[in-house]
């Protein structure tokens, strides 16, 4: 799934000129769900950057420890609070990485996936508002996941899916069809993502130093295809 992330600085301009930035990007090596993020979405027909929870929260939710951190894109029409979120209020997370954990004889080895060039990442997403009051509100997302690609098979069966930059605005767009957005959301291509293995201080997610994301061992990739 998707129970960790890395969010490195990124420059988010250059991936979305016509984003707004209301907030700094929120960053940190080891994130985890039931915190703060940084999240993309529409906002009087522009792109802003605005920060929520991590864990779906919608107005009639009762306990906070039920609110997902993910849904599953094959079952996006089978919940009340996805449907509604699904079809008009996408998001997008920007990250440098997503953690996933390897079953290994002597415990689970941790690897960080990202793209094969290091470039920033925009996870899909849906989010939604809670109001405490009449004036005051926050908000909160979910991940959308997706088969991960065969060459991660190894490491997990499931990822965040991921969005182009040049389909970021259709995606966030709930005048977009649903179908057009259910199309986006699919396995990452073979060539696109990486992954390599971390220390396994990322087991802890109150380890927050950088060095958790470092390369501990060579990136699995795909192979350029040789010329005959």
């Amino acid at each position: 799934m998707a129970g960790r992330l890395h969010i490195a600085p990124l420059d988010l301009p250059r991936l979305l000129p016509e984003l707004v930035i209301n907030e700094p990007l929120l960053t940190g090596a080891n994130l985890a769900p039931r915190q703060g993020l940084s999240m993309i979405r529409l906002d009087a027909g522009r792109a802003h950057l605005r920060r929520a929870f991590w864990g779906l929260t919608p107005p009639w939710l009762k306990v906070l420890d039920h609110a997902p951190h993910c849904a599953r894109a094959e079952s996006l029409d089978e919940r009340k609070m996805f449907t509604e979120a699904f079809a008009a209020r996408r998001c997008l997370i920007p990250v440098s990485g997503i953690y996933v954990w390897r079953a290994m004889p002597r415990g689970k080895q941790p690897y960080l996936v990202t793209r094969a060039d290091r470039g920033p990442l925009l996870l899909a997403g849906l989010w939604a508002r809670y109001h405490t009051t009449l004036s005051a509100f926050y908000d909160s997302m979910a991940l959308i996941t997706v088969a991960a690609p065969s060459l991660l098979t190894p490491l997990t069966d499931r990822l965040p899916a991921v969005i182009g930059a040049d389909q970021a605005a259709a995606w966030l767009d709930p005048a977009t069809s649903l179908d057009k957005a259910r199309a986006m959301l699919k396995p990452a291509s073979r060539e696109l993502l990486g992954a390599f293995p971390v220390s396994r201080r990322v087991n802890n997610p109150l380890n927050q130093e950088w060095a958790c994301g470092h390369p501990t061992g060579p990136m699995l990739r795909s192979q350029p295809e040789q010329e005959s």
